[in-house]
């Protein structure tokens, strides 16, 4: 049976943040009032602390977690915290989940990461792949820390009967991202440089790796729909890829992105940085046939959404 959202208080950690602002837009259309949303901000709620998660849950009787919070970011900041991402990540999805059991909620929504597949899983990735390999070494404690989840998830199931769910999301933009060039993804971070170096007069710039390392892009829209979808539909303990199940190299990103800003310079591959995993791209007919969740926004429309976005607010980040 399908959960009626707009009668459930909902925990939506992450939920000022990119992921989690998409999930809170989608959650209204589906008449969801904002006050049955619940957001606890970093300042006053640090979710690595267990007694913070205890007092959140005493402030309110919350029916439903959505668990989108993660401390994440490229292969650079991976490759600098590496014990920083897997800490608190895995801190916070198990403390979350562990005293959300014991007030028992009707249902906890566990959002994973693409990173957690193995390195060389075949193309493209498929749930049953999860476990025949370790991920790729660069954002390895960060993917292992995430898939955590899914075990916590599943034994909880099947110990105490809970109702927990696990999802698997391939890289995700949009309006709204993170371009913060310590920390972003390769898309954000793309449209930054091409349109700094474009408003700086440089006619160079620099991108990691060759090029060839392939990936897939989800609109943080799109994933969002998936998400409240799965919330509404889905009760079982299989994991579930969200994704478009489209895959490009970095060096067609590239080119899409130099078109679609207008920057005519030169690209420089610093081949002596790591490309990452060397191929991603997920299997999405579990998700289309469990809940029907099919992506609809056009990787070059909601590409040239997220440019202008960056245009208008760029001065402001």
């Amino acid at each position: 049976m399908a959960i009626d959202l707009t009668n459930k208080t909902i925990l939506l950690t992450g939920g000022a943040g990119f992921l989690g602002k998409a999930i809170q837009a989608t959650l209204h259309k589906r008449g969801v009032p904002k006050s049955n949303i619940i957001i606890p901000r970093s300042a006053s709620h640090d979710l690595t602390k267990r007694s913070n998660i205890e007092r959140l849950f005493s402030e309110h009787h919350i029916d439903i977690v959505i668990h989108a919070a993660a401390k994440v970011g490229g292969i650079g900041a991976n490759l600098k915290h590496p014990g920083r991402f897997f800490y608190d990540n895995l801190i916070m999805g198990v403390e979350l989940m562990e005293v959300a059991r014991l007030r028992c909620v009707e249902k906890f929504v566990a959002i994973g990461t693409i990173c957690a597949y193995p390195k060389c899983a075949p193309i493209p990735f498929k749930e049953d792949d999860l476990w025949n390999g370790y991920p790729e070494e660069t954002n390895a404690p960060y993917g292992l820390a995430k898939k955590m989840l899914l075990v916590q998830a599943q034994a909880y199931r099947q110990e105490y009967s809970m109702n927990a769910i696990t999802l698997f999301l391939v890289n995700l933009y949009g309006e709204g991202d993170n371009f913060d060039p310590a920390s972003s993804h390769v898309i954000p971070a793309l449209i930054k440089k091409c349109i700094d170096a474009q408003q700086q007069g440089i006619d160079v710039i620099d991108i990691w790796g060759d090029g060839s390392a392939t990936r897939e892009f989800l609109h943080v829209e799109d994933a969002a729909e998936a998400i409240v979808l799965a919330t509404e539909q889905y009760n079982s303990p299989e994991p579930v890829n969200i994704g478009k199940g489209e895959e490009i190299s970095i060096k067609e990103l590239v080119n899409h992105v130099c078109k679609a800003t207008g920057y005519k310079g030169e690209i420089r591959w610093d081949t002596t940085k790591p490309n990452g995993q060397p191929r991603r791209m997920l299997d999405t007919r579990r998700a289309r046939e469990a809940f029907g969740f099919v992506a609809t926004i056009p990787f070059e429309k909601g590409l040239m959404k997220t440019i202008e976005w960056y245009r208008t607010h760029r001065k402001e980040l």
